[in-house]
């Protein structure tokens, strides 16, 4: 069941009286500030996509999962685990249940808000703000599909209780567009800032996580050093397994000016978000084999291909 939001205005207030408010110098909202606690490795230490991908949809074979917003909290089970509160606030979507002392292993037992079932996958990104407002996110798109210029038939399904983060919430600049960018709708532009978006096509912001696994590690101490980017279609040293590449979309009901808009992890440059996999690893094979490996455009307009 999605929780209520009823509390979320408190807890941000809670949070930020603890921390002090969010500015655009890149300090957030929270204990990942530099100086006192751990921020996300910046995604560059282990190489980026070589080029913007140019948009979700069109030729590059994938499938697609949607899930609604689930319920907001200051917590981080990757970064902080046991330790609620201890982060930025955060948005979550799919597992229902997530909360600091969320394992890979607790997420078999939750609800899911994806409309596939079988995704029992935890995903989150900080919250987006407009001065002390939190803006109640539309939902969440994962996409999945081959790094840029991957071998399809290479690429394989996660392996159970693998946890990443895509970006870097202690950047102290702009991130690559390869990396974090924010787009209006379905369209294809992309911009390392929030672009001023027409009415009826929200702003959207854009998380590519690595798509090269060590082999091994399901973590790492910094939660980035067991995987990383491809370059020119191919895994560097050290990271053999060509894994799918997520693309996470966070949809907010966001058009026109931009003025005041923040992450709770700092300036808008700030963008990252968390993954845990909770999938059925069954279904997940079969979605990567069907999809990817056919080279197939799955689940962008009709649900699932049946061909």
């Amino acid at each position: 069941m999605i929780r209520s939001v009823t509390a979320v205005g408190a807890l941000l207030t809670a949070v930020m009286a603890v921390a002090g408010c969010a500015s655009g110098d890149g300090v957030g909202i929270g204990h990942h500030q530099p100086g006192t606690a751990r921020a996300h490795t910046d995604a560059t230490s282990l190489g980026q996509p070589d080029e913007p991908i140019a948009g979700p949809q069109g030729a590059t074979p994938q499938f697609l999962v949607e899930c609604l917003y689930s319920h907001a909290a200051a917590d981080d089970p990757i970064v902080y685990p046991g330790q609620p509160g201890h982060s930025h606030l955060h948005m979550f979507f799919g597992n229902t249940e997530v909360d600091a002392f969320t394992t890979v292993e607790s997420l078999r037992n939750g609800d899911t808000t994806c409309d596939q079932p079988l995704d029992k996958a935890a995903y989150w990104a900080p919250a987006l703000l407009r001065g002390a407002e939190v803006l109640t996110p539309v939902k969440s798109t994962a996409y999945y599909r081959p790094g840029q210029g991957v071998e399809p038939s290479t690429v394989q399904p996660f392996p159970e209780g693998l946890v990443m983060i895509g970006g870097n919430s202690g950047a102290t600049g702009e991130q690559p567009l390869s990396v974090v960018a924010w787009g209006c709708g379905a369209g294809i532009e992309r911009a390392v800032r929030p672009p001023e978006c027409a009415r009826g096509r929200n702003l959207r912001l854009l998380v590519t996580f690595p798509d090269c696994w060590d082999g091994e590690n399901l973590d790492s101490d910094d939660h980035h050093a067991h995987v990383a980017y491809s370059s020119r279609g191919a895994c560097p040293p050290g990271f053999p397994v060509a894994i799918t590449q997520l693309q996470f979309s966070v949809e907010y009901p966001v058009w026109g000016s931009t003025d005041g808009l923040l992450l709770a992890s700092g300036a808008v440059t700030t963008g990252h978000a968390d993954f845990m996999n909770g999938w059925d690893q069954a279904k997940l094979a079969s979605e990567v084999q069907l999809c990817l490996h056919r080279e197939v455009v799955c689940g962008v307009a009709s649900g699932r291909a049946t061909g």
